[in-house]
């Protein structure tokens, strides 16, 4: 399966725990009767999922892991655009029945799409979930050139412009009594990937809190959800590190732009060193702007912190596909929305909300602001 923000192990780290380099460390031992265990699993998403939790015992965390597990297995089969799955109706199922008829699906599926439309309206459009027809296009080039470089082209623009002509969003038809989706447009196709992972990730979040989880960290690819605090003793707040666009090396401590502190957010980026080709000596990203049907080249970046995975996940995109004035306005305008820009010149712009938490300008996992 691959979703529109999906990455490689390598690219996992858009976002990434920074335990490693934030724990106590040596001999000082803390007063907590919670340890920290973490653990990964890569079969969901085209991505590293990755799980930090402070439990009592390791039988807590393995039996939490396990669901955590099984619940991304279930939501990446019911958000697949790529493959179907007996006796299961997905998005791929919503597709193939473009035209022809509505499709039941699961509630995961209609809350996914409702979120999809309301934050469309609410952000001016720029985020759309019915650009599958455009999307897929750019996805089989891109996967074409990157099998063969040497080959490497751009889709035609007559193609492009021909399929943006399907992507209505208002074309998107759900009942939610019936518990419906249907695509009124034959040639319309939904892609969710700039939102489904994060929204996956908020859902399953939310679980964990209803179970009693008081303290873990979600590392869903570019998607942070930090559920409470480290219980380490130490600390108020985890350290998220943000990618440096400009470095192929992503480690703990290694190829950094910056840190975010954070507790009971979300942090995600978008960036477009994510995932691309090359045609002729030039870098094409995958996010693609709906009005010119090529790559945004706005930004390297744009990292967003907000209380909700999907949003979080959502704005990333969004943002991105505006230049700075708009982009910046939008974030001004929502509240609880913190960000931080790459420019193309790799100059970093923030909100003033996401100075106060960044490592770069004095803050700190030790306080809880």
């Amino acid at each position: 399966m691959r979703l529109r923000k999906t990455l490689t192990w390598a690219a996992a780290g858009v976002l990434v725990v920074l335990a490693l380099v934030l724990i106590v460390r040596g001999n000082l031992r803390t007063r907590t009767k919670h340890a920290k265990y973490t653990d990964s699993f890569f079969d969901t998403f085209d991505t590293v999922i990755t799980v930090v939790a402070y439990t009592e015992t390791e039988e807590e965390f393995r039996a939490a892991f396990e669901r955590i597990h099984a619940r991304f297995q279930e939501l990446h089969k019911l958000y697949d655009i790529y493959n179907s799955y007996e006796g299961l109706n997905n998005v791929r199922t919503i597709n193939e029945n473009a035209g022809v008829q509505p499709v039941k699906v699961s509630r995961e599926i209609i809350d996914l799409i409702l979120f999809s439309k309301d934050w469309y309206a609410r952000t001016g459009g720029r985020t759309n979930i019915a650009m599958g027809a455009v999307l897929r296009i750019w996805h089989d080039y891109r996967q074409a050139g990157m099998d063969d470089p040497e080959s490497a082209e751009l889709p035609p623009m007559e193609r492009l412009q021909d399929a943006s002509l399907h992507t209505d969003l208002s074309k998107v038809i759900v009942n939610e009594e019936e518990g419906t989706v249907y695509l009124e447009d034959p040639r319309m196709s939904l892609d969710v990937g700039a939102v489904a992972k994060g929204f996956a990730t908020e859902l399953v979040a939310r679980e964990l809190e209803q179970a009693g989880m008081e303290s873990v960290l979600l590392s869903s690819g570019g998607n942070i959800r930090a559920i409470g605090k480290p219980l380490d003793g130490q600390r108020e707040r985890w350290g998220i590190g943000i990618q440096d666009p400009d470095s192929s090396i992503f480690s703990d401590e290694e190829g950094l732009l910056d840190v975010v502190f954070v507790r009971d957010a979300s942090v995600a980026t978008s960036g477009g060193y994510q995932r691309f080709y090359v045609v002729d000596g030039k870098t094409f990203h995958h996010i693609i702007d709906p009005d010119t049907l090529m790559p945004s080249d706005y930004y390297r970046a744009v990292t967003v912190k907000t209380g909700h995975a999907g949003v979080a996940d959502f704005l990333s995109t969004t943002l991105f596909l505006l230049p700075y004035e708009r982009s910046s306005a939008l974030a001004e305008s929502l509240d609880g929305v913190d960000v931080l820009w790459v420019m193309p010149d790799g100059e970093i712009r923030v909100t003033q909300g996401m100075e106060k938490i960044m490592k770069s300008k004095g803050a700190t996992g030790a306080r809880a602001y």
